[in-house]
């Protein structure tokens, strides 16, 4: 018998390799809005894993709004050219926990129209009951609500039997306000230190350790 009923995934950074674009992307819409900006690497992806919004709130609203604007132009033309990659055994260990039966599912807080462009360019669509964007919850990570939106839309109540998979603070923190365990991709490039504080119930170290965690069976 499995230990979970449910296995929910964070996107950028989690099963493709996003980060370094995102970065790219937050620099231009800077450039292109306000001729650059002087916030550190390190303060820009402190937000990763955030509603995108709130990457600009020091701004006024029509800067924020630009710079968004901005942002989505540039990144969305880019992932169209499918220059994200996936990371290597995400495919393996997708396949391995559907055909267990698991349901499995998407949680993110990206919009769905530029989310979508890279599941279709990874074929991923086909692995996934259930997928939640931004626009589906009224608040976004950290919070608990997209978790909770994922697993009821399967008819899931004890959120004790869901995994929540990602690689940022805003991961962790929405799976915990759920009730849900949590599993660290050790190839995050979010600063592991403020991650392994907070203590996280797994640490996926090699892709093919997740089966094994799902099935409460050692690698």
């Amino acid at each position: 018998m499995s230990k979970y009923d449910l296995v929910l995934y964070d996107l950028d950074g989690t099963l493709w390799d996003s980060v370094p674009l995102i970065m790219e992307s937050l620099k231009m819409s800077y450039k292109i809005v306000l001729g650059g900006t002087d916030r550190s690497d390190e303060d820009l992806m402190s937000y990763i894993g955030k509603p995108l919004t709130d990457t600009y709130w020091m701004h006024d609203e029509e800067t924020q709004k630009r710079l968004v604007e901005a942002y989505l132009e540039y990144n969305v033309a880019e992932m169209k050219k499918n220059v994200i990659p996936i990371f290597p055994g995400v495919y393996d260990f997708l396949s391995k926990i559907q055909a267990s039966g698991i349901k499995q599912g998407v949680v993110t807080s990206k919009r769905k129209d530029s989310a979508m462009i890279t599941i279709e360019l990874l074929e991923l669509e086909k692995y996934f009951d259930t997928m939640v964007f931004r626009e589906a919850t009224k608040l976004a990570k950290p919070h608990a609500d997209p978790l909770l939106e994922g697993a009821r839309r399967l008819g899931i109540t004890d959120m004790s039997r869901v995994l929540y998979v990602g690689d940022a603070v805003p991961d962790l923190l929405s799976a915990r306000a759920a009730g849900a365990d949590f599993a660290l991709v050790s190839w995050s490039k979010m600063p592991r230190e403020a991650l392994e504080k907070l203590k996280p119930d797994y640490i996926i170290d090699v892709p093919e350790r997740l089966p094994c965690i799902i099935q409460g069976a050692e690698l």
